[in-house]
């Protein structure tokens, strides 16, 4: 999701790193741009083939024990998130793809990297108690090492002596002299599960709530508060989402109208059809981008709530023309693609907009073949801009830039990386945002306001603010009846907020709105 202005809260993607050199990675000898000793060996070694470490020179010690290569890739994404403000899911395939895994070392290297860093709040308070010091006192390498070696001991089947000595080996690579620390540490955590960890650690229940669910499922206190609020102060749901949370997400395929049939492409790619989008395939694994289908623009990854907002849009009953239609912050394409496709099946066009250079590329790729006009601006220019006239569009999607509370589960460090201070300026854009859309949609033409957020004041309190505002009169349109009549927990309208735990897709919101 992002919208016609960058990343107000000062985050920045890793494709977009000065110089464009790789998130995570650099060459033995070399320092990181930190000035972090690289990956891995003491000063003096280098990576020999294979992940294993060897002397220089006329040094005849011998070699150090080899880590095997998922644990080292999953230390090196999950390093890359702290050390470089990386996002996972951009790192670890060039970092798997780099070390030559596949299959089950692949998904091993997966587990590890995705569970360490969604319950990464909660290792870090074990840790600490394990350390009996503060665990940001820790040297990052060895820090990071330690919290793979502690999600092992305590999320999977791992052996405890297994755990143990493969990390104190990452450790004796990454932070030597630290090995007799890293072994204590992690023999002191292997002496409970996780559930007595939190009996010791977490507030009581009775007496903070908050503080409970946050130690016990792992996310900031801010945001389980703010999630409680959204489900009406319901603690037992808000301790499902928070679950639900910290679950590995299915992969959703989106089979592109009258370009693919979802039980056909289901079929295909080995998945099986969404439960509620009608173009919605689920993968059970493996690597979407590999598919002949992803390649040939018959299909294209998208949560099934993002199809389930954007479809809602286009089936929304509108009186009069209705052949142009506008998605006001489009990158990186996905909602593009799927509108643009049915666009396609109606006769109509689509105009989309995005002010990022990079991501205006990758919208046009994503709707390369589709009656799509892509315009590298900012979507609020309009009326000012002549491609933008106001009162133009039958209508328009505004998929706004918001804090992405609602995909934590695909973007676990995203929980860590957010602070209530990045609300003002994104609620301010969003509110911009809808107003330059209402101004663009014709009498009668519809504007459909969505989030990746279930943040009050990203959903309701936006679209409520910008509505009462306007300068154009505006309408509510109840946005129930657009979805599935299966779909459970619609609440009672007008708005719709999806949920991981009732609707197994990303936490979307959508307000659809008529002018007047």
């Amino acid at each position: 999701m992002t919208g016609p202005s960058e990343r107000p809260t000062g985050d920045r993607s890793p494709d977009q790193r000065p110089g464009g050199e790789r998130p995570g990675r650099w060459s033995a000898g070399e320092r990181s741009p930190r000035g972090d000793r690289p990956t891995g060996g003491q000063r003096g070694e280098r990576p020999a083939r294979g992940g294993q470490w060897t002397a220089r020179g006329g040094d005849r010690r011998p070699a150090r024990p080899a880590v095997d290569l998922p644990r080292q890739a999953a230390y090196e994404a999950v390093a890359a998130v702290h050390r470089d403000d990386a996002y996972a899911n951009l790192v670890l395939p060039t970092i798997l793809r780099d070390a030559g895994l596949t299959g089950r070392d692949a998904a091993f290297a997966t587990e590890l990297t995705y569970g360490t860093l969604r319950h990464l709040g909660t290792l870090d308070a074990i840790l600490t108690a394990a350390a009996e010091r503060d665990v940001q006192r820790i040297d990052p390498p060895v820090r990071d090492a330690l919290r793979l070696g502690a999600y092992q001991l305590l999320h999977t089947r791992v052996p405890a002596h297994a755990a143990v000595s493969s990390t104190v080996d990452l450790v004796r690579m990454v932070g030597p002299g630290a090995t007799g620390f890293a072994n204590a540490v992690l023999r002191e955590v292997a002496a409970r599960d996780a559930d007595a960890w939190v009996a010791r650690l977490a507030p009581p229940m009775e007496s903070d709530p908050i503080g409970h669910l946050a130690l016990a499922y792992s996310h900031p206190q801010w945001i389980v508060r703010t999630f409680a609020e959204a489900l009406g102060g319901d603690l037992g749901e808000t301790a499902r989402l928070l679950i639900e949370d910290n679950e590995r997400p299915p992969v959703h395929l989106c089979a592109r109208p009258g370009l693919a049939d979802p039980v056909e492409l289901a079929d295909e790619v080995g998945g099986a059809p969404g439960a509620f989008s009608p173009y919605a395939v689920y993968l059970s694994g493996g690597a979407p981008g590999d598919l002949p289908a992803l390649a040939e623009g018959r299909a294209h990854v998208q949560d099934e709530g993002s199809q389930l907002v954007a479809n809602a849009l286009a089936v929304a009953p509108l009186d009069g023309p209705d052949g142009r239609w506008l998605d006001l912050c489009a990158g990186p394409g996905g909602k593009s693609g799927l509108l643009g496709a049915l666009a396609a099946q109606r006769g109509a066009r689509l105009t989309a907009v995005e002010v990022s250079e990079h991501r205006a590329r990758l919208v046009t790729q994503a709707t390369r073949g589709l009656p799509v006009t892509v315009l590298n601006t900012d979507g609020r220019t309009i009326g000012a801009d002549p491609k933008l006239p106001e009162g133009h569009f039958d209508r328009v999607l505004v998929d706004a830039p918001c804090t992405g509370l609602g995909s934590l589960r695909r973007r676990p460090e995203s929980r860590w990386r957010r602070q209530p201070s990045d609300l003002p300026p994104l609620t301010r854009l969003q509110r911009e945002l809808l107003a330059a859309a209402l101004r663009a949609a014709r009498p009668g033409g519809l504007v459909a306001y969505v989030t990746c957020s279930p943040h009050t004041v990203e959903t309701h309190v936006t679209v409520t603010e910008a509505a009462r505002r306007s300068n154009v009169p505006v309408d509510f349109v109840d946005a129930r009846p657009l979805l599935p009549a299966a779909m459970p927990g619609l609440g009672d309208g007008p708005t719709v907020q999806l949920w991981p735990h009732r609707h197994g897709t990303d936490a979307m919101f959508l307000a659809m709105l008529r002018r007047g």
